[in-house]
């Protein structure tokens, strides 16, 4: 029987009512929940849908998947996007959760993730009955044949960024062990340094064109604000993708057709991704300036939608610290032991917030 740690946002409560209690409320920069509008166009696709009295396909609709294959060889790079090979998914949350079982992980299988790392690739082992191990590096591993591999690049909470030549080697060691490697990259549009910008697992430069053992994810839900539509994909080795097609079909695992249509829409769209990262610099930007004014000491960094700061002290002192002044953070401690005197800062509020923890700080 697999047991599952405690649910560690729930040990925010107190600290998120102290933040409450500010006279001008508060700031909740926690949790990287998007909070600008879902853009009209996919709105317009999900309402044009909504006539859908029939069950939707488990594999997508050919114009989804190649919409989803267009944007990975028009923005990732992925020169040989094959629309064959891509399957939707309920939210990537719920894949990184299911995918060791779903891959026939279990019981003395290792499912090897980063030391600092999205709490759900964790669970996703235990849920499998296979052992989770944390290790940065896999040299350290020894002779073990782990049954998958998971890298984040860009990485939460960090923000840092794995250079292709880095990933190659990932991709090597794990082919040279028969290992899947997975790879989260939700994050993947959202580079802030133009000298190490996000490289996809699949792109040429890291697997030398083949996608043989190698799976992506990726969501809409930080590029199109579609958290609400639980909006994903899966991607890479067909076969792979084809083996994960049919457990679904089996479990029910169907993204409903309105989202379908709505997911087809916003692939095809870079112009609101560009706009909404617009906003999100001018928010990060903002935050930098006032945490490191405030003393704080940001760390990697270079991606996605979260700074990772310190102020060289216990995680817990600094939550309680902003809390103080109407600020809510994630503690590092959530991402692993080796966060425990860092915090987790999303600059995914409002700008009016941004711009009240900006003056409180």
């Amino acid at each position: 029987m697999f047991t599952l740690p405690d649910f560690p946002w729930d040990r925010l409560a107190p600290y998120k009512e102290r933040a409450l209690a500010h006279p001008d409320g508060i700031v909740d920069l926690s949790v990287g929940t998007p909070v600008d509008p879902t853009p009209e166009p996919i709105r317009e696709a999900l309402a044009a849908a909504a006539d859908a009295p029939g069950y939707p396909q488990t594999y997508g609709t050919p114009a989804l998947r190649e919409s989803v294959a267009g944007w990975l060889r028009r923005r990732a790079g992925v020169s040989g996007a094959d629309p064959d090979a891509v399957l939707p998914v309920i939210g990537t949350k719920e894949l990184v959760a299911w995918l060791p079982t779903l891959l026939g992980a279990g019981p003395g299988d290792k499912v090897v993730f980063p030391e600092l790392a999205y709490p759900t690739y964790d669970v996703g082992a235990r849920l499998a009955g296979a052992a989770p191990v944390a290790t940065d590096g896999l040299l350290a591993l020894g002779p073990v044949n782990p049954k998958i591999v998971w890298v984040n690049s860009p990485s939460n909470p960090t923000g840092k960024v794995l250079p292709a030549e880095h990933l190659r080697k990932v991709v090597a060691w794990a082919r040279g062990r028969g290992a899947i490697v997975v790879s989260d990259e939700c994050y993947l549009e959202f580079g802030w340094d133009e000298e190490r910008p996000p490289v996809s697992i699949l792109h040429p430069d890291v697997c030398d064109g083949s996608h043989e053992g190698l799976l992506a994810v990726n969501s809409l839900s930080k590029r199109s604000n579609l958290a609400g539509y639980r909006a994903g994909f899966v991607t890479g080795d067909l076969a792979l993708v084809k083996r994960l097609l049919e457990v679904r079909k089996h479990a029910g695992m169907i993204v409903p057709a309105p989202v379908q249509a709505a997911m087809t829409v916003a692939f095809a769209d870079d112009a609101h991704v560009d706009e909404q990262r617009g906003r999100y610099a001018r928010r990060r930007a903002a935050l930098r300036e006032a945490f490191e004014r405030h003393g704080f000491r940001i760390d990697h960094s270079e991606a996605s939608l979260y700074l990772w700061a310190t102020r060289d002290e216990p995680c817990w002192d600094t939550v309680a610290h902003l809390s103080s002044l109407g600020v809510l953070v994630g503690p590092g401690e959530f991402y692993g032991p080796a966060g425990a005197r860092h915090i987790r800062i999303a600059f995914t509020a409002t700008d009016e917030r941004v711009a009240a923890a900006a003056q409180r700080l």
